[in-house]
């Protein structure tokens, strides 16, 4: 059977982190990225803050969104059957600028390569692994509001690594359910790309038979899953009915999260993927340009207890 071709490049990455301040500190003023909504999880009936930052318009493959879990108290275990690490890209100009500025603030950073790109590892507060990608090619527009130089901003999302203890039926769920193509190979690690393929596009799985497995509930620590931008509606419900087609049924319905729709898949290796379609106005539902990201969005089913939602949540100054 030929690979799905709707899935066309990473649209989000979603994150539980731990305290807000530190993950909106960490995005905002250490890699320079722009709050681009301040809203609430949809899920469940606790209130939990869910950040997003990207570029200027927060567009498809530049986002990354996140739920700081710390308030909640829940924490998370690592291991395999998660994505382990969120890949960012930046100008391989940048990549000493960004080793210096990351150490100034702090941080460990550990340059290395892998499938032939230079690339700085780090991590987030809550111990979530980064890395810095130099990729010369990406003409996603990056956002800037003087603390990083525009020449050097990232660009957007470069790959998410995933943990696997087996990777026979994630192989086999890349090359026929989600549009995995050009694959290689690089010790441990296997590469696939969707779409049109390059950088916003990777998927990598790192060989990880002995590492126990990891959780999969809203917890701080953890990637929580990836989404894939889908053209439409119509689109994705192919997709769906694709992948149960093939006997990945666990995938739900369609859900509506404010601001796109979105179809969730169980994949074999345990990493929760996602089939997304933007809104039309995307952000700019509910506030415009000017004001993008500057106020918190109380989702509408949790309209009516708005008052003590804003006061539950916990302080956050940006």
């Amino acid at each position: 059977m030929e690979p799905n071709p709707h899935i066309l490049k990473h649209h989000h990455i979603t994150l539980n982190v731990g305290v807000a301040q530190d993950d909106y500190d960490f995005h905002t003023k250490i890699l320079g990225l722009k709050s681009v909504k301040k809203t609430a999880l949809y899920d469940g009936d606790e209130p939990i803050y869910h950040l997003y930052y990207g570029n200027d318009f927060g567009e498809e493959s530049t986002l990354i969104t996140c739920f700081p879990m710390r308030q909640s108290g829940r924490k998370a275990t690592r291991g395999t059957g998660q994505i382990k690490t969120l890949a960012l890209s930046v100008p391989a100009s940048s990549l000493s600028f960004w080793e210096r500025h990351l150490r100034q603030h702090g941080h460990d950073v550990k340059r290395s390569e892998r499938f032939g790109e230079a690339l700085l590892s780090l991590a987030h507060p809550c111990g979530i692994q980064y890395e810095l990608v130099a990729i010369d090619d990406d003409d996603r527009m990056p956002y800037s509001n003087g603390i990083i130089p525009a020449e050097f901003g990232i660009r957007g999302t470069h790959g998410i690594t995933v943990s696997v203890r087996d990777l026979e039926m994630s192989d086999e769920f890349m090359q026929v359910g989600w549009s995995g193509k050009n694959r290689r190979t690089d010790g441990a690690f296997t590469r696939y790309e969707v779409g049109a393929g390059g950088t916003g596009t990777i998927i990598e799985f790192e060989h990880e038979p002995d590492v126990p497995q990891g959780s999969w509930a809203y917890g701080e620590g953890v990637t929580h899953h990836c989404a894939f931008q889908v053209a439409d509606l119509d689109v994705q419900k192919n997709v769906k009915f694709r992948l149960e087609g093939l006997g990945y049924t666990d995938t739900s319905d369609r859900k509506d999260r404010g601001y796109f729709d979105s179809v969730y898949v169980r994949t074999p290796g345990g990493a929760l993927f996602e089939a997304t379609v933007s809104k039309p106005q995307g952000f700019l539902v509910d506030e415009p340009y000017e004001r993008l990201g500057s106020e918190l969005q109380i989702p509408p089913v949790f309209q009516s207890r708005k008052d003590s939602i804003k006061s539950h949540l916990e302080p956050l100054l940006y």
